[in-house]
C-alpha cells in the first residue's frame, strides 16, 4: 500500500491535472457510470462534530474509493485541522487497498478543479478580471484553477477579515506569481465583483455574499460553499438575470445546496430554469455558452467520482515517479 502525503502529491500532480481529472469524473457521473451512494453522516454531539464517509465505485476503471472527512470545529482551539480527511484507493479486481492519500489536499485539488473545469467550458475566452470571495482552506486551489484556465490581469479577493484577506493575497501572489496575474485584497464584496468576468464564492455563509444586481453581463459564477440547505452564498437576484444554470450533478445539488433549494422554495426559479450537468457540456451533448453577454451560473457540491478519479490518477503518477512511502507487505 502506498502512502501519499500532501507534499508527495504536489510533486506529481498539478491543478491542470486535477481539472482534467474532474472533467473525466463529471462525464462518468453524467453517464451514470459511477456508483456513488449518499454519504454517511455519523454525528458526534459530545464534540459538536461528525464523521462523513463518501464511497464511490467505477466499474470500467476497476477502482473504488472511500473518502473520510470528519468535521470537528473545536479542533481549531488546539491547533488541529477542523476537517481532517483521507482517501482510500481500492483495487476493483481484488478489493485490496492500494493507496491512502492526504484527503484534505485531494479535496482541495478536486474542488478547485471543479470551478476550473466549469470556467474552461463555460467562461468567455477573453476574461480580464476575476473575483474570489472567501479565503478559507479551499480558496487557494480555487484561485489557482481560475487563473490556470483564463489569462487574467487581476483577481480581487474579499473576505470578512481584511487582515486575513491581505495576508492570503500576499501569499498567493508569491506562490502563483508565475501566472502573471495581480492578486489584490479588497475591502468589500462590491469592489471584488466590479467588472469581474469570473467569480468564485467559497464560504460557509448562510446569507448572500455578493449583490446579484451588480454582476456584469458575461460573468461566469461558480458557487462552491453552500453544501447544506441553510447555506446561501449566491444572491438570488442574479438568478433571473442568468441565461444558463449548470451543476456538477443536478441530483446532488438538489439534495443539499441552499443556493438553489431556497430560491426554488421561494419561487424565484423553477426546475425549468436549469440547463443541466457540466459533464454533458464536456461530452458535447449539451450546449454551453452561446454569446459573450450571457451570465452563467455553476453550482457545485462535489461528488465522489471526483475523489476517485483524482486519487487514481495521482496514484498512477506517483507510482511512475517513485514517490510516496510503501507500507505493509
Amino acid at each position: 500500500m502506498l502512502l501519499l502525503s500532501r507534499e508527495d502529491i504536489k510533486k506529481v500532480f498539478s491543478i491542470k491535472d486535477a481539472i482534467e481529472a474532474d472533467k473525466q469524473a463529471f462525464v462518468l457521473a453524467a453517464e451514470n457510470k459511477c456508483d456513488m451512494p449518499l454519504r454517511t453522516n455519523i454525528q458526534a454531539p459530545r464534540y459538536d462534530g461528525c464523521f462523513l464517509f463518501m464511497p464511490a465505485y467505477i466499474e470500467e476503471m476497476d477502482t473504488a474509493s472511500l473518502k473520510t472527512v470528519n468535521i470537528f470545529p473545536h479542533n481549531i482551539d488546539n491547533g488541529l485541522p477542523t476537517s481532517p480527511a483521507q482517501v482510500l484507493l481500492i483495487d476493483g479486481k481484488t478489493g485490496i487497498v492500494t493507496a491512502v492519500l492526504d484527503g484534505t489536499y485531494v479535496t482541495q485539488l478536486r474542488t478547485g478543479a471543479s470551478s476550473g473545469a466549469a470556467f474552461d467550458m463555460l467562461a468567455k475566452k477573453d476574461c480580464q478580471i476575476g473575483a474570489l470571495i472567501g479565503t478559507g482552506g479551499q480558496a487557494a486551489t480555487q484561485l489557482e484553477a481560475m487563473i490556470a484556465v483564463r489569462r487574467l490581469e487581476e483577481v480581487r479577493v474579499y473576505d470578512l477579515n481584511y487582515e486575513r484577506t491581505a495576508s492570503f493575497a500576499a501569499r498567493m501572489q508569491e506562490e502563483l506569481g508565475s501566472y502573471g496575474t495581480k492578486i489584490t485584497a479588497v475591502r468589500s464584496s462590491d469592489e471584488a465583483i466590479d467588472d469581474a468576468d469570473l467569480l468564485i464564492t467559497v464560504t460557509p455563509s448562510s446569507r448572500p455574499v455578493f449583490d446579484g444586481t451588480k454582476i456584469k453581463k458575461g460573468c461566469t459564477i461558480s458557487c462552491v460553499g453552500a453544501y447544506q440547505h441553510h447555506m446561501q452564498e449566491m444572491d438570488p437576484a442574479v438568478l433571473p438575470r442568468a441565461s444558463k444554470i449548470y451543476f456538477d450533478l443536478q441530483e446532488a445539488v438538489l439534495s443539499e445546496s441552499g443556493d438553489i433549494l431556497l430560491p426554488l422554495e421561494e419561487g424565484i426559479i423553477t426546475e425549468d430554469d436549469f440547463t443541466g450537468n457540466i459533464g454533458d457540456v464536456i461530452k458535447g451533448t449539451l450546449t454551453g455558452r452561446e454569446h459573450d453577454d450571457e451570465i452563467i451560473i455553476y453550482e457545485t457540491v462535489g461528488v465522489g467520482a471526483q475523489d476517485l478519479v483524482t486519487a487514481k490518477l495521482i496514484y498512477e503518477k506517483a507510482q511512475k515517479a517513485g514517490v510516496g512511502m510503501q507500507w505493509g507487505a
